[in-house]
């Protein structure tokens, strides 16, 4: 898929202040210092556009932006970052204020096509199991993402992703594809997962 823009389009704190623009779109979802960020950087050849923190935590928005693609059937959509899940260092009132956001997002986001799960290729946590089994529940559908394979070696990287498929239950039909922002490898897969989301609705 050829993009011809991408750019930031605004920071939400509550349900009423996300776009009513009506284009399709694709949610980020992870523990906090998964790398969402960095993969959403790596996907579009960018650098700066979603920031990278490297404090856990920070991201306590969900942040919207919105592409454009060089395609006469898919012309716009909008990639989401949603707060990442997990750091205990975050407060409890802002980790409260999290909650009923991105609950309000994935249950009753009309425009909401389909999740990308990012999970540590390195390990699975109970954050990620349980957030798995709701995505499941809730009906999305999940693509999901083993990050930061760069920090594995080959024969790892195989055995990673079978105990992420068994850690999670990821069932069969489901997508785990292997990614590293480092060296950019499953770019090309993770784009047809996208596109693939994007073009069939649930």
């Amino acid at each position: 898929m050829k993009i011809l823009s991408a750019e930031f389009i605004k920071s939400c704190e509550k349900p009423e202040q996300f776009p009513r623009d009506g284009f399709p779109e694709i949610a980020f979802v992870g523990r906090s210092n998964v790398g969402k960020s960095s993969l959403l950087n790596s996907l579009l050849h960018r650098r700066k556009l979603a920031k990278v923190s490297r404090t856990p935590g920070k991201t306590c928005t969900a942040n919207f932006f919105r592409l454009t693609a060089g395609d006469a059937l898919l012309k716009r959509f909008s990639w989401v970052d949603l707060p990442g899940y997990g750091y205990a260092k975050v407060a409890k009132s802002v980790q409260a204020q999290w909650g009923p956001m991105i609950e309000g997002y994935l249950t009753e986001r009309p425009e909401l096509m389909g999740v990308l799960l990012l999970v540590d290729a390195r390990g699975v946590e109970r954050h990620d199991v349980t957030t798995f089994a709701w995505l499941r529940a809730l009906g999305l559908r999940v693509v999901v993402v083993a990050t930061k394979v760069d920090k594995l070696s080959r024969a790892e990287r195989r055995g990673s992703l079978v105990a992420i498929r068994d850690s999670l239950n990821v069932p069969e039909g489901t997508e785990l594809i292997s990614y590293s922002s480092v060296t950019h490898e499953g770019r090309d897969e993770l784009w047809r997962a996208i596109r693939g989301l994007l073009e069939s609705p649930g």
